[in-house]
């Protein structure tokens, strides 16, 4: 549980999961010189030359006065006595001096006499000393006590390591840039469009790569066998279609409507391979008003004389889409609403970050446990929608699902809870 909490608060990019590898031992290690620096230096280094110096002054404390400009002056310790008054002053030092608290804690246990503790100078230490001859000022080097510049290593350490997490960074990206590439690639060819991209980097991202290529050139062989099958079995049916068309003509009336009626419905079956053959492949992506297209989708419906309305529109902006593999998905979608049901209606959401297109009518639907079928080539439910309203040979909804899918997104099928029918979603991320 501890864990997953954890992972919720962890960068989901690849360079912020970079960064955070490369920093995290860096900001460890620096913990760790930091900790053992200051125990090492700041403590034991400061201990012994706080040792030092307390001997030297006990020695000067002891000493007669006559003697004491003779001890003193050689140690460079200034012993001079001051007003009593000054016993109550308080102890100095600057706050970013951390090597002055190990040495007023180490003098005062040393020696008890002392008073006044006086750091604020980094020169110098002033001590005020309640000796037996009274109130005594005690001025030595501070260079006697402690290392000068301690924090000189820190500062060199914070430094070199921000330089080398720089340097590191940079290469990293360097390292980092075919991954995205490829990410990139990846992406517009979900999206239905062909992005230029040779394989590079490290040897596994190269062979990544190069995989992502022969997979992409396998679909897209694929993609165009399927299309050049479908186009030409298709293209190949209209020359006899046209031949019984005109000797149909040539029959009496009884006998020809029926017979034209099968050839009608044979050429409206062509027409619809030829719409499931394209596919996405007609045109290029381009900056689309879906509202627009909505409306002008809605628009020729009404003058069909189909009962389509628009419900609701909420958002607006332009999005990248094929326009007429988009507008054979909603035309188709509407045309199966009308079909099916006595109305339909249209629906528009566009956010920041996605396209909603929906078609509802007030039809039979479709079953929980068949939508995945009904988005299948050729299939046909029967049970599930009133076949007496028109036929159909299974391709209105996979052509719609496979220009959703060319376009980085889905159809979803469910239920309608306004009409009662069949709802339909096609749901693209902008």
């Amino acid at each position: 549980m501890s864990f997953a909490l954890l992972k919720h608060y962890l960068p989901r990019g690849i360079y912020g999961r970079a960064a955070l590898i490369l920093l995290l031992p860096v900001v460890v290690v620096q913990l760790v010189v930091s900790v053992v620096f200051i125990q090492r230096h700041f403590e034991d280094v400061t201990h012994q030359m706080a040792d030092a110096v307390v001997r030297e002054l006990r020695m000067v404390l002891g000493a007669q006065e006559a003697v004491l400009p003779e001890i003193a002056g050689p140690l460079q310790i200034d012993v001079r006595p001051v007003e009593p008054e000054v016993l109550e002053a308080p102890d100095t030092r600057l706050w970013y001096d951390f090597s002055g608290l190990v040495v007023k804690t180490r003098l005062r246990a040393a020696l008890p006499e002392i008073a006044v503790v006086d750091l604020y100078d980094n020169d110098i230490v002033r001590l005020v000393i309640d000796s037996d001859r009274g109130p005594l000022e005690v001025v030595f080097d501070r260079r006697r006590i402690s290392a000068a510049n301690p924090h000189q290593l820190l500062v060199n350490m914070v430094f070199f390591s921000v330089l080398i997490t720089i340097i590191a960074f940079i290469y990293l990206r360097n390292q980092l840039r075919p991954i995205k590439r490829l990410a990139r690639a990846a992406e517009a060819f979900g999206r239905g469009r062909h992005m230029a991209y040779t394989p590079g980097g490290a040897t596994e991202v190269r062979a990544a790569g190069t995989a992502f290529v022969d997979m992409r050139n396998r679909i897209e062989r694929q993609i165009e066998t399927r299309t050049l099958m479908l186009s030409g079995v298709s293209h190949d049916l209209r020359t006899p279609l046209t031949r019984m068309r005109l000797a149909l003509s040539m029959l009496e009336d009884d006998d020809r409507v029926p017979l034209e009626q099968d050839v009608t419905e044979m050429q409206r079956m062509i027409d619809a391979f030829l719409s499931f053959a394209a596919g996405d492949t007609e045109s290029e992506p381009e900056s689309v008003d879906p509202v627009e297209m909505a409306k002008s989708i809605v628009e020729d419906a009404q003058r069909a004389g189909q009962a389509v309305t628009i419900h609701s529109i909420e958002g607006s902006g332009m999005a990248m889409l094929r326009p007429v593999a988009m507008r054979r998905a909603l035309d188709n979608l509407v045309s199966n609403a009308v079909r099916y049901g006595a109305r339909a209606e249209v629906s528009v959401a566009i956010t920041d970050k996605s396209l909603r297109l929906r078609v509802e009518d007030d039809g039979p639907g479709i079953p929980e446990d068949q939508r995945a079928d009904a988005q299948r080539p050729f299939v046909r439910l029967d049970p599930a929608r009133n076949q007496d309203k028109g036929s159909g040979v299974g391709l209105g909804l996979a052509i719609a699902t496979d220009i959703a899918r060319a376009h980085g997104g889905v159809l979803r099928l469910g239920r309608s809870d306004r009409l009662g029918g069949l709802r339909a979603d096609i749901v693209i991320a902008r």
